[in-house]
């Protein structure tokens, strides 16, 4: 694995040297840099085509920006820079320094955070290093911004073993999922190729092998299918890099293949048996899997505004291929009557999705969906008179409301994700969103979720409210999360004992501010929670007792220095 990483970081340095600015990204976990875009759009002053359901963004093509960390046009001067410039014949070529980044994170007591790329559940600090370079000459583009991770890695209260009859069933979900607690045990070093590309740019499009992170769909806190709550994995990518204007409307798009690798740091207590059973069941050797899938979204040109899409992946196994199909199933085909047994279809891990979103520039305001569904061979007969069989959705809104002074508004944003089920059936027979039966790696990476970064059957509401003024906010934010639904379900419905659900109650406050050429993000969040671990000691005089319940704060900080 580490022969390949310096392999693939080898080839980009030989092409980089080696080689009009195009196809440079605006990768995901930049300090506030999405957010402003996004706001930019909601208020005008950048093209409202772009769905913002793919993502990294490409700046300069989709929005004419003069480099992708140009976000006002004051950033970045190729006639005065020391370090960026034009080069070549008619200044085809463009040779450009990504911004310096540090991001750093704390947790007081427990693991706790999402949407953090490489960063690790960890108790104690934490750092992602990153930094690069970009070039460019003709259509052929290089990207490279390797990153470093570095965590304390300190240990923390895992899953009791106060009830060993739930730490058994637990274990049920946990043997489909490849999610440890804690990264080993011991400090958490990796260098890894980061948000680094290869490519070739005929006009709108582009093809090549990325390790970027990825984003898909209209969400901002959370992905059905894809985000950046995992590292980046290496992929082969043909994509849009604008909204495609055609007789119709705008179009955009992505098709990707890629390889996703396994951990196999110990889980708690797997040495348990429970009434003659051994709770760990061991995975297999070789976790190496394949991610193939594709996105497209659609905006009307009768309809201003409003983007459609719909996205699937699918991932199983490489040792499991031997089809053709295996490699690139479009629409995850070989629809079927669920009783009908199709073992090529058993060893797939599939998903998909369809969403929209429909922003208005006059009114500073975007509303957004997404619903989808976890496995792919139901009919559509069967979808009509079950829809909410193994669904998750994602609704959310955001509205920009003006202030006296120029410039400055309040923002004000909800979004709700559920992926925990809701009939009795899906849930004894394991069909919670990101666990698998025949791929028991589950939808990880490196031990991460590529979905939604509160990991299986997670139920989660946010709200925020800010204060802005160009790239600058300051606000509050508040997150009710419950963990694993299918799990208390499956575990205490017979003994219908509500107060058991595992919940945090996160408020928190951030805040994003541009210094000059200096981008600054922080935010400060009290996590309070309730029956970690779904642990709670029963008193036969008194019903309503505390359960376990734990208090820590977490800390986030990041700068980002991007070179004039």
């Amino acid at each position: 694995m580490q022969k390949i990483k310096s392999a693939f970081i080898g080839i980009f340095f030989y092409f980089g040297l080696v080689s009009v600015l195009s196809a440079q990204t605006m990768p995901l976990n930049t300090p506030g840099v999405d957010e402003y875009l996004r706001r930019k759009q909601l208020l005008g002053e950048i093209s409202g085509t772009s769905s913002f359901a793919i993502r990294p963004l490409y700046p300069v093509e989709a929005f004419e920006r003069y480099s992708a960390f140009d976000l006002d046009s004051t950033f970045q001067d190729y006639d005065h820079s020391v370090v960026n410039r034009k080069f070549g014949k008619k200044n085809q070529g463009t040779f450009l320094m990504m911004p310096m980044s540090i991001q750093s994170q704390y947790n007081s007591e427990l693991s706790f955070g999402i949407n953090d790329g490489a960063m690790v559940p960890n108790k104690g600090w934490q750092s992602l290093y990153r930094m690069g370079f970009f070039a460019s000459y003709g259509k052929f583009s290089v990207q490279i911004q390797p990153e470093l991770i570095v965590a304390q890695n300190l240990e923390f209260v895992g899953m009791p073993l106060t009830h060993p009859a739930i730490v058994f069933v637990h274990f049920e979900h946990m043997n489909r999922i490849d999610l440890p607690e804690r990264m080993g045990d011991r400090p958490y070093r990796r260098f890894l190729p980061g948000q680094s590309s290869i490519r070739f740019n005929p006009g709108d499009f582009s093809i090549g092998i990325s390790t970027e992170n990825l984003w898909w769909g209209p969400g901002r806190r959370s992905s059905l299918l894809l985000s950046n709550n995992a590292p980046g994995f290496t992929h082969l990518t043909f994509n849009t890099r604008k909204p495609v204007q055609t007789p119709l409307g705008h179009f955009e798009g992505q098709v990707i293949a890629g390889h996703l690798y396994s951990t196999d740091y110990p889980i708690p207590h797997q040495d348990l048996r429970w009434q003659q059973s051994h709770a760990y069941v061991p995975k297999r050797e070789n976790g190496d899997r394949y991610l193939s899938g594709m996105i497209l979204t659609y905006q009307p040109k009768w309809v201003p505004g409003l983007s459609i899409g719909y996205a699937s992946t699918n991932h199983m196994y490489r040792a499991d291929m031997d089809r053709f199909s295996d490699y690139l199933p479009i629409f995850n085909g070989e629809k079927a009557n669920a009783n009908v047994f199709n073992p090529k279809r058993e060893q797939r891990q599939q998903f998909s999705s369809g969403f929209f979103r429909w922003i208005s520039q006059e009114g500073h305001f975007e509303f957004y969906g997404e619903y989808g569904t976890n496995g792919n061979s139901r009919r559509f007969n069967d979808f009509i008179i079950t829809p909410e069989r193994n669904r998750g959705f994602t609704f959310g809104f955001s509205n920009l409301f003006t202030l006296k002074k120029p410039q400055q508004y309040i923002q004000l944003s909800a979004e709700m994700t559920q992926t925990g089920q809701t009939i009795r059936e899906g849930i004894q027979n394991f069909e919670t969103w990101y666990i698998h039966d025949h791929v028991r790696h589950g939808y990880t990476h490196q031990g991460q979720v590529l979905g939604m970064g509160y990991g299986p059957a997670a139920n989660v509401n946010w709200m925020e409210v800010a204060w802005v003024k160009n790239f600058n906010r300051i606000g509050f934010q508040f997150e009710r999360i419950a963990y694993n639904n299918d799990f208390y379900y499956y575990m205490f419905e017979g003994s219908r004992d509500w107060r058991r659900k595992y919940i945090d109650l996160v408020p928190g406050l951030f805040t994003d501010w541009k210094v000059g050429n200096l981008l600054l993000s922080g935010s400060v969040q009290y996590v309070n929670t309730w029956n970690y671990k779904w642990t709670l000691e029963n008193d036969p005089n008194q019903y309503f007792v505390p359960g376990d319940d734990r208090q820590h704060f977490m800390a986030r900080f990041g700068i980002s220095y991007i070179i004039k």
